[in-house]
């Protein structure tokens, strides 16, 4: 078997989160009387935390006067709101069933805040990910290596044997630094041409085309 380890990010790969990003950047619009951002805007804004979501929604980003006051408010109000449209891509769970049935290892490693990190993924994939890892301090956040070699750590992975699953250029670059091959779906937040401009070496145009190249 190819691998014996598959760690998926979460935005854009495991769950189709975006509307409910998307809702949550714009509460957080209307309440500081900034302007709201189009679903296009937020979909490319995604993929580097929620601090630079934040940094690249509002006037003069980071650089704005009231910049972490904006950045605490999305982050408390989509905490709580983070599951109302959300939902996994079609063939997901079967996909990650397969993994399971297979004893692969499957991981969620993501830039999104730990806590819904984990709120999520025991919803979701509670049975199927043993492990689950989002922003959280002192640990560097992706493209840096380090959350995902904790993954790897927590999985008792070999590198060799073990394959990052994203949607974006972040996940790609992570991938490399991390030392671990990289598939690269086409149903989440970036196109075929940005990915392959990226550097995507092999990439999955769903769910089947996923397992397919994860060798099952």
């Amino acid at each position: 078997m190819k691998y014996k380890a598959v760690i998926f990010d979460l935005d854009g790969t495991l769950l189709d989160t975006l509307d409910d990003i998307k809702d949550s950047v714009n509460k957080t619009m209307r309440e500081f009387n900034l302007k709201e951002q189009s679903r296009d805007e937020v979909k490319a804004h995604v993929g580097n935390g929620s601090a630079k979501l934040i940094e690249l929604s509002i006037p003069d980003g980071i650089n704005n006067i009231n910049f972490d006051k904006i950045l605490n408010y999305y982050s408390n109000w989509y905490e709580s709101h983070c599951n109302i449209k959300t939902a996994p891509y079609p063939g997901i769970i079967s996909c990650m069933e397969k993994l399971k049935a297979s004893e692969i290892s499957c991981a969620v490693v993501s830039n999104k805040p730990q806590s819904a990190v984990t709120e999520l993924s025991q919803l979701y994939f509670a049975e199927l990910a043993s492990v689950a890892i989002g922003e959280s301090p002192g640990i560097r956040r992706k493209p840096a290596p380090d959350t995902v070699i904790k993954a790897m750590e927590m999985l008792n992975a070999d590198p060799a044997k073990t394959v990052y699953v994203g949607d974006s250029e972040v996940d790609i670059k992570t991938a490399e630094a991390a030392g671990i091959d990289c598939i690269s779906v086409l149903w989440g937040f970036r196109s075929r041409e940005e990915l392959l401009q990226n550097g995507a070496s092999v990439l999955a145009e769903d769910a089947g085309e996923l397992i397919s190249a994860l060798g099952l």
